[in-house]
């Protein structure tokens, strides 16, 4: 059984979100106010809802919480690097396929020695050369190529994502080594990305509590965040037209 408990949920969701989205429609889009985006908000919500306001408060954060406060640092360490390192292949191809040829370079040069001389990755001696970490997924290969994000989905207990993501986690989880890793390693994997991953957002988790409507923040997020990443840190500046001739209108009238 070489498919993760995550996988089997997201999979089961993309075949809701086909069978329902052609049935729904938000409160929202019956007022003509709908985020195109977003088409089934109506679904998305009360996803959110249990996600934000019950896996995590009951089960995500008081793990990660435990998990942080009891592993040793070092040992949290080399364990995040040696789940990070099983993705580096997936990023080798995903960086060849945009034609970054340094970058991919560098994530083979990673993988090998980190492989090797780091132990499986448990200790990442790559960084020494300033090897960057930073990691391509096929989603961000699609985006390049002008494939849009698609419809915005929430995952039940794992969060904000959308149909190109999903997409594209499916295509990495292909590559070699993960498409022949075992379920339970698999399971210990990408637990201990998630457990770093709740960790890592600690310090943001008060601009969540303090928006007035998490699901809107969240989801603007997720986007701003997903054209950071396609375009590595340097999105185009979108100019809407008619926001900008109501501006120069603006102007003249006060230089008038």
């Amino acid at each position: 059984m070489k498919d993760s408990l995550s996988q089997s949920i997201r999979i089961l969701f993309i075949f809701s979100f086909f069978l329902l989205s052609g049935c729904s429609t938000t409160p929202s889009a019956q007022q003509g106010l709908s985020d195109p985006r977003d088409p089934i908000e109506v679904i998305n919500r009360p996803f959110w809802t249990f996600t934000w306001d019950y896996a995590d408060k009951y089960v995500a954060k008081p793990a990660s919480e435990f998990y942080t406060t009891n592993m040793p640092v070092f040992l949290r360490t080399g364990f995040y690097n040696m789940a990070l390192n099983l993705n580096e292949p997936a990023s080798i191809i995903n960086n060849l396929l945009q034609l970054k040829m340094g970058n991919a370079a560098k994530a083979t040069g990673r993988f090998v020695l980190n492989s090797t001389i780091g132990l499986f990755g448990f200790y990442d001696p790559a960084s020494d050369f300033e090897w960057s970490t930073e990691q391509e997924e096929f989603g961000e290969v699609l985006g390049l190529y002008g494939v849009g994000d698609g419809p915005y989905l929430v995952i039940p207990g794992l969060g904000p994502s959308s149909v190109r993501e999903e997409v594209g986690d499916y295509v990495d989880r292909l590559y070699w080594p993960l498409a022949v890793i075992d379920f339970w390693p698999n399971v210990v994997r990408l637990g201990v990305i998630g457990l770093e991953k709740r960790a890592s957002i600690k310090d943001q988790e008060q601009l969540l509590e303090n928006s007035t409507d998490s699901y809107e923040f969240i989801k603007n997020a997720y986007f701003q965040n997903m054209n950071y990443r396609v375009y590595d840190g340097n999105p185009p500046i979108i100019i809407d037209e008619d926001e900008e001739a109501a501006i120069d209108a603006l102007l003249d009238e006060f230089e008038d």
